[in-house]
């Protein structure tokens, strides 16, 4: 009875464990996967990586912006970090899909809000 329950209790913990690696898992779409299908990756977490090709921000302001294209496509990051990538540094950013609206079941303001970014020069 007792090797029934440690198989049983084990058996509960794998499946834990996997559940949990599924939930968070990050997609990595190329960038022209999430303008074709924006509503899949909708409010999901993803990773992207390519060349910052602009960046802005205002001083004093905690939001800046900036444009990454993998060579499919560009897509606008918005980041409340103080560091914002330069142009033609090569990127890795994580982030949330987000858009600021859908006009004819095209998203408008297709953008990622950064989580993490890893950034160096080429």
């Amino acid at each position: 009875m007792r090797h029934l329950t440690t198989r049983v209790l084990a058996a509960a913990v794998l499946l834990f464990v996997a559940a949990a690696g599924c939930a968070l898992a990050v997609r990595r779409p190329s960038i022209a996967e999430l303008h074709y299908n924006s509503g899949r990756y909708y409010d999901k977490r993803v990773a992207i990586e390519g060349e910052v090709t602009s960046a802005w921000g205002l001083p004093l302001v905690p939001l800046s912006m900036y444009k990454v294209s993998d060579g499919t496509g560009e897509v606008t990051v918005l980041s409340q970090g103080s560091r914002i990538p330069s142009r033609g540094a090569r990127v890795r950013v994580t982030g949330r899909v987000s858009e600021l609206a859908v006009l004819g079941g095209r998203p408008l303001g297709l953008h990622i809000r950064e989580h993490d970014v890893d950034f160096r020069r080429w």
